[in-house]
């Protein structure tokens, strides 16, 4: 029996690997409700299968006894469910007392993500970095953070991570963000949040402490100039065309804080929300028709030339 349950552990631990304490606590909690539900299921079949079997209409002909009520069964089958509720009540205050331990609005925040349509930012606020998209997190170090929306409510999710927490607009919410092992942790906006909420992805990126502080000083550092006349011509494309009324990109006149930061786009290994890989291929598909690729998205169609395009694109690849 205990090696059954184990095999179960292990099947249940592969869809649901939990990376953190938080969410360890977590899917321990829904198994111990799987396994009730299970027992629960199985008694339900059994009683079923066994009074059609005992008690067909082949063995026993004419009519039934009638039964009109039987007060010590019904009072079993309302204190069981009832001390059942009880019990997995009293364990989920616990989880969730535990996993919310030390939060409130009173500690400094080291990470800030506000949602908006569709796309997660990313701030750094000790380092003053400032990202989109990809969280780069140090591993076995829990950091404090508060979500936001920019827009409509969306939610946090990275389930190997932990808990959901809601991004509501006008309102600041608290969580541990915190990851056990070195790794690529996916996740999604789990609030439905418009046309494009299925394309509204996370990664989030946990690293050893050394190559965390290295990927901070080089987000610290103003974007690469262009090095070549393409890039060049695609730098001033970029004021011409309106796109710094958006974007920012450190270390030029560009600053807006509208769309996402700029200022390290080709070090990122996706783009709009991990809809696309971050390659030349997706990021012409991008700016030649943005409507087509991700419609509703605030990215306006430039109605760029060729060239306009291919500098563009020269320039964005560039910023690493």
């Amino acid at each position: 029996m205990s090696s059954f349950f184990n095999i179960l552990k292990k099947f249940l631990g592969s869809l649901f690997p939990a990376a953190s304490s938080g969410a360890f606590q977590i899917d321990r909690l829904f198994f111990q409700f799987l396994l009730a539900a299970g027992a629960i299921m199985a008694l339900i079949t059994f009683l079923v299968v066994f009074s059609a079997i005992r008690f067909r209409s082949s063995r026993r002909p004419g009519i039934p006894r009638q039964v009109t009520g039987n007060t010590k069964l019904e009072l079993l089958w309302t204190i069981i469910p009832g001390l059942l509720i009880a019990f997995f009540f009293i364990l989920t205050i616990r989880t969730m007392f535990s996993i919310n331990k030390g939060i409130s609005g009173h500690h400094t925040p080291e990470l800030e993500i506000v949602a908006h349509q569709w796309w997660w930012e990313i701030s750094y606020p000790e380092y003053k970095v400032r990202t989109a998209n990809e969280l780069h997190i140090p591993v076995k170090r829990k950091l404090y953070t508060v979500v936001k929306s920019a827009d409509v409510v969306h939610d946090w999710w990275v389930p190997a991570l932990g808990r959901k927490i809601d991004a509501i607009p006008g309102h600041s919410n608290f969580t541990w963000i915190e990851a056990d092992k070195p790794g690529d942790y996916e996740g999604a906006c789990s609030e439905f949040c418009g046309m494009q909420h299925a394309w509204m992805r996370i990664k989030v990126i946990a690293e050893p402490d050394s190559d965390f502080k290295r990927w901070i000083a080089g987000q610290k550092k103003p974007a690469i100039h262009p090095y070549d006349s393409l890039a060049a011509q695609g730098s001033v494309y970029f004021q011409e065309k309106s796109c710094a009324n958006c974007h920012r990109i450190s270390g030029t006149t560009a600053d807006a804080k509208i769309g996402p930061d700029l200022s390290h786009f080709a070090s990122r290994q996706t783009i709009l929300s991990g809809m696309l890989p971050n390659n030349r291929k997706s990021l012409e598909r991008w700016l030649r028709n943005p409507q087509k690729v991700k419609q509703g998205a605030n990215m306006p169609d430039f109605h760029l030339t060729r060239h306009e395009l291919k500098s563009l694109v020269q320039y964005l690849e560039e910023l690493k």
